[in-house]
């Protein structure tokens, strides 16, 4: 007999990571704001991104509300209905929209949506109720790990044909260490990675502005514009930077300051300890997370444990490649910072992940009982 999980007790977030979330999201605020400054209609983008804060903070509060059950019903129809919106972004204008030759988004007039960020959650709950599933079929391992290859493919496809490789990276790698930490399929995960390089590397040699990125980031990584830019800014700052509102890489020199180059603007303007306060906070929510995911296996909730460990996983990944470019570290991507760049998709849907890690959390911490992960 599965045991009832219609017990509960009342529980409330975690107050220190709750705390930390907010503390990064006003940070976040603040900088993007002065990030933005280079640009006219800085207040336009001021107003835009406390309108996404406040969204995504409205719809975070529901998600604390939520059973992480109905997510794991859920989790087929909204992988089906994200692959439909990522297919949507070719359609012919007003619906798809094209910035600087790529199909990204979805015009919804006041903003527009990028299906992508919506994918990397989309994956997460879907490949955790997947491998749930796939428990119970080990006796052909080749045949649930085609299912899970099929299923990764299906937007990584779509992702290529929009040229978006971040957000390919991102969600495949994602899926796969799940896999991973699941404990499924590990000879086959050697295979498959392998392969999964030389496809993206055909990729970047068939481009010509990314393949010139990586060559010149191998030779030189001084002569990639934004590398370059970033490091000349993150040296003015010193220990203490030049003041909030004081940098001047932002003004036409540094490309997108308030979204993939937001940590440089951050280390001109506050400095060393400005981006200590940023990795020692993104450090402690991750460290938080991932115990989360371990304490949830520990009482049998292996859905909820996935899941979180997903989350993590994701936000780990997209915050070391986007730290690591703006340091020199790795070439130049179109990454975002979660939490802190400028972005509508992009912050809402990284509120609301936390705010399912933290639910998580609090269902950890209740009085529910072992949830159905082998129905």
């Amino acid at each position: 007999m599965l045991a009832n999980e219609s017990i509960k007790t009342r529980q409330l977030p975690d107050k220190s990571l709750l705390f930390a979330i907010l503390a990064m999201i006003m940070f976040g605020w603040i900088m993007s704001f002065s990030a933005s400054l280079a640009h006219f209609n800085s207040h336009n983008w001021f107003i835009k991104q406390t309108i996404f804060i406040s969204t995504g903070l409205i719809l975070g509060l529901l998600v604390l509300k939520i059973p992480i059950s109905l997510f794991k019903k859920v989790s087929v129809p909204l992988f089906i209905l994200t692959l439909i919106l990522l297919a949507m972004v070719f359609l012919p204008s007003p619906i798809g929209v094209n910035v600087n030759g790529s199909y990204r988004w979805i015009s919804f007039g006041f903003f527009n949506f990028q299906p992508s960020e919506l994918m990397k959650l989309a994956m997460i709950l879907y490949m955790a109720g997947f491998l749930i599933r796939q428990e119970k079929d080990v006796r052909r391992p080749w045949m649930g790990f085609l299912k899970t290859i099929l299923i990764v493919s299906a937007a990584d496809i779509l992702l290529l044909l929009e040229m978006d490789i971040g957000a390919t990276l991102i969600i495949t790698l994602t899926a796969i260490a799940m896999l991973f930490a699941a404990g499924s399929y590990l000879t086959q995960l050697g295979i498959v990675v392998c392969a999964f390089i030389g496809v993206v590397f055909i990729f970047i040699i068939n481009d010509p502005t990314r393949l010139y990125r990586l060559t010149s980031y191998l030779h030189d990584p001084s002569q990639v514009h934004q590398t370059w830019q970033a490091l000349i800014g993150i040296a003015r700052g010193g220990w203490f930077g030049t003041g909030l509102g004081g940098g001047i890489q932002k003004y036409s020199l540094l490309p997108e300051p308030q979204t993939d180059m937001i940590f440089a603007v951050i280390g001109e303007e506050l400095g060393i300890l400005g981006m200590l306060f940023v990795l020692l906070s993104y450090t402690y929510i991750l460290g938080k997370g991932f115990n989360i995911a371990k304490i949830a296996l520990k009482k049998g909730r292996k859905y909820s444990s996935f899941v979180a460990f997903g989350i993590c996983t994701w936000f780990a990944m997209q915050i070391t490649v986007n730290i690591g470019m703006n340091l020199g570290l790795l070439p130049p991507k179109g990454f975002t910072l979660p939490l802190l760049s400028y972005g509508g998709t992009s912050i809402i849907f990284s509120i609301i992940s936390l705010a399912i890690l933290m639910r998580v959390d609090m269902e950890s911490r209740t009085g529910y009982v072992k949830q159905r992960d082998y129905v």
